[in-house]
């Protein structure tokens, strides 16, 4: 009678599912990203047959084009079933405290899930004593990722750890007739990305973490430093910067035409979707002076009140947050999983590499990925880099991220 009991259960869920669907909205549209979205969506689809998968992705800017759609839908009282949305300040202050998402904590501890994840990412996942998204990922924004054949011909032997060794290889690598240093900032925000790894290393994790919690001023002589150091390495960047995104600067390093450059982790899937092997074709290293650092970003989903289907997406969430959805998605993604006890030994040298410094450095946040700031700051951030790296103007650009800050209501004084 149990087991009968049991297979009606069963049926009736799938008939209700059956003829459903499911809108899950990202900005996950190529390489190791779209390899591991569509990973999780086949096997939604083999524990949901009935349901129909809407992958709604929008490309471009690192996710800029998508959250302005978002935020129109969202606004407009269109949402999506569930959507990928950075922890932190992205997700509180654009979401959460507006009152557009709905508290998941529940059904967290109801999935078994509420103590699986580190205490210092639900904290960015939550407001106000509630949860309201599941953290699919962690990567780690400070790394350099280099072409190990152009490394071994300038003669690297180990990895830099000051910025003057640093400058010594990138001199190399343009006499040597390569780009130095790559980067694609037609959506600005990888320069905000390398800039605000350069500031974690002058500012300390300490201090640059009480940046955001207004127990640090920006009106340190480190502001002035991070500068001066962008100003020595814009030299080295590729040409044609202004007109590609990461993806093309990542690719410079793929053809040997560019030898490293600092960007997130999803740069390794892309480079593994490449068909290249980690520690093989491609190495890497934390950016210089930020050893005892990892700059943190996660990415997560939520259910937005008035989720069309809700039921279903209440599903998306519990597969995303399992050690089965995470264990899929983030070997493929270039990414490490945000649960404490995911299988380790599914992941690569390089995200293993991750993993353990992870566990022991400090946490700092990103402003480009939306857990340090508000978006608005990171907005006036990208437009003050994307000017620096045609004038290189160091006085003028403290002198703005300064202004910017204060008009935050962060500490400048």
């Amino acid at each position: 009678m149990k087991k009968f009991t049991v297979l009606m259960c069963a049926i009736l869920i799938a008939f209700v599912a059956f003829g459903s669907q499911v809108e899950i909205f990202s900005w996950w549209t190529g390489g190791g990203e779209e390899a591991g979205l569509l990973a999780l969506i086949k096997l939604y689809n083999q524990l949901y047959p009935g349901v129909q998968v809407i992958n709604a992705t929008v490309a471009g800017g690192a996710g800029t084009n998508a959250k302005a759609v978002l935020k129109t839908r969202m606004l407009g009282g269109n949402p999506p079933d569930s959507f990928q949305v950075h922890a932190g300040m992205e997700l509180s202050d654009t979401y959460v405290i507006p009152g557009k998402m709905e508290p998941i904590t529940n059904y967290l501890k109801e999935w078994g899930m509420y103590d699986k994840f580190p205490e210092d990412i639900m904290k960015i996942c939550s407001y106000e004593g509630e949860v309201y998204s599941i953290p699919v990922n962690v990567h780690r924004g400070n790394v350099v990722f280099y072409n190990t054949a152009i490394a071994k011909e300038i003669g690297m032997t180990t990895a830099p750890k000051t910025w003057k060794e640093f400058f010594g290889l990138l001199e190399k690598a343009q006499k040597a007739g390569y780009v130095a240093i790559s980067l694609g900032d037609t959506g600005k925000w990888t320069a905000t990305h390398l800039f605000e790894n350069v500031m974690l290393s002058q500012f300390g994790p300490y201090k640059y973490n009480m940046l955001w919690t207004g127990d640090q001023t920006f009106n340190h002589v480190a502001l002035t430093e991070a500068f001066e150091i962008m100003k020595k390495i814009v030299p080295y960047f590729n040409k044609d910067h202004a007109a590609g995104d990461w993806q093309d600067a990542s690719r410079l390093i793929f053809e040997k035409k560019a030898f490293c450059n600092v960007m997130g982790d999803w740069a390794e899937g892309y480079f593994k979707e490449m068909g290249w092997t980690p520690g093989k074709e491609f190495g890497w290293f934390a950016v210089p002076e930020t050893d005892v650092a990892f700059m943190i970003v996660s990415d997560t989903f939520g259910l937005p009140k008035g989720a069309p289907n809700k039921e279903n997406a209440l599903r998306w969430l519990k597969l995303v947050g399992s050690v089965e959805g995470q264990d899929l998605f983030n070997p493929l993604k270039g990414s490490i999983p945000a649960r404490v006890d995911a299988d380790k030994s599914k992941y690569d040298v390089y995200l293993q590499w991750a993993m353990a410094d992870f566990s022991v450095k400090a946490l700092s946040p990103s402003i480009a990925h939306g857990s340090a700031a508000p978006e608005s700051f990171a907005t006036m951030l990208n437009d003050i880099l994307n000017r620096f790296v045609s004038d290189v103007n160091v006085n003028q650009a403290v002198k703005s991220v300064l202004e910017a800050a204060e008009e935050e209501g962060y500490l400048v004084k």
